[in-house]
């Protein structure tokens, strides 16, 4: 009896264990921001960010192919440093932030790509329209106390993607040549992650 009692025991352990080596973060907002970077027509790069990211991470680095990210980005906090600009990107002519205020990313697979680097694709939604992208992570860093009970731990992703694919296809031809703005379109996201409480 004793020894059928150890066996479900450590089969219990052997399920369980896996499962609690994953641990999930929270996306800081307040320290996370989402860039963007575009050819202005055809020769200087224009950049600029959005001031809200919120989200959840699952993470093993033991088993980094089993990482998933779901964030979520408010459009309505574009910012390029320039007030016209910004009003026109929210705009209908491109983001339409009054029918598609949040910009989202939820993983679908996860694959090693070195020390302390992944690739991650999934599903983002922009404009309505949903396209698989893939990232290029560094990290997450290894995590550090916050001396109030939790930990902090920080990643950054880059990607290249095209506009016109989410439906934002608004331009004007330069009589020179050229458009006023590329279809290229550099995307880098740093984060910062917290955790409260060991194991949590």
């Amino acid at each position: 009896m004793n020894g059928s009692i150890i066996n479900h025991v450590a089969l219990a352990a052997a399920l369980v264990l896996p499962l609690a080596a994953q641990e999930t973060w929270q996306i800081d907002s307040g320290h996370s921001s989402a860039q963007f970077a575009v050819k202005h027509m055809m020769v200087s790069t224009v950049r600029g960010h959005f001031g809200k990211i919120a989200g959840t991470v699952k993470y093993d680095p033991k088993a980094p192919e089993k990482s998933y990210v779901e964030a979520v980005i408010d459009v309505n906090t574009i910012d390029t440093r320039e007030a016209k600009r910004d009003a026109h990107l929210k705009s209908a002519d491109f983001f339409d932030v009054e029918k598609f205020p949040a910009m989202t990313f939820k993983s679908t697979r996860a694959q090693a790509a070195g020390p302390g680097k992944l690739k991650l694709t999934g599903d983002l939604t922009m404009h309505g329209v949903t396209k698989s992208v893939t990232f290029d992570v560094e990290g997450p860093s290894a995590p550090v106390a916050d001396g109030k009970g939790g930990f902090k731990s920080g990643a950054s992703a880059t990607a290249k993607i095209k506009r016109s694919e989410f439906g934002l296809t608004w331009n004007r031809v330069l009589e020179a040549g050229g458009v006023s703005v590329s279809d290229e379109v550099a995307l880098t996201i740093d984060i910062q992650l917290n955790k409260t409480g060991k194991g949590s």
